[in-house]
């Protein structure tokens, strides 16, 4: 029986967050969802289970939409607050997407707004 799309972006998505807690070393993660019209990123502490900093396209000040530039304003604006949260290091979680497009350039962003990972 075949999975369905969403099924198998699900499994990705788990053997992708899988193989970040053997890399992690206690860093905090940096998540990111991709919808049709918006993107969301936050950095979560899966140690003590608490989301450090968000951000979404829907408070930018750019047009709102599912652009590569409302993926660099979210990338940059998640990346300011989790260094004024104290974590400039972080392991990127690209939840199940392909690493392409909006999710490279939030990437890129957060890297050039001072994130390590």
């Amino acid at each position: 029986m075949a999975l369905s799309p969403r099924e198998q972006m699900a499994r990705r998505a788990q053997r992708n967050r899988t193989r970040l807690k053997s890399l992690s070393n206690g860093r905090p993660r940096l998540s990111v969802f991709r919808s049709d019209k918006n993107i969301y990123a936050q950095v979560i502490d899966d140690s003590k289970g608490v989301t450090v900093a968000a951000a979404s396209s829907l408070e930018t000040a750019a047009k709102r939409g599912s652009n590569a530039a409302s993926a660099t304003e979210v990338g940059k604006l998640v990346a300011q607050r989790a260094i004024e949260a104290g974590i400039k290091d972080v392991v990127f979680d690209r939840g199940g997407y392909i690493y392409h497009g909006r999710v490279k350039a939030l990437a890129d962003a957060a890297r050039e707004a001072g994130l390590n990972f």
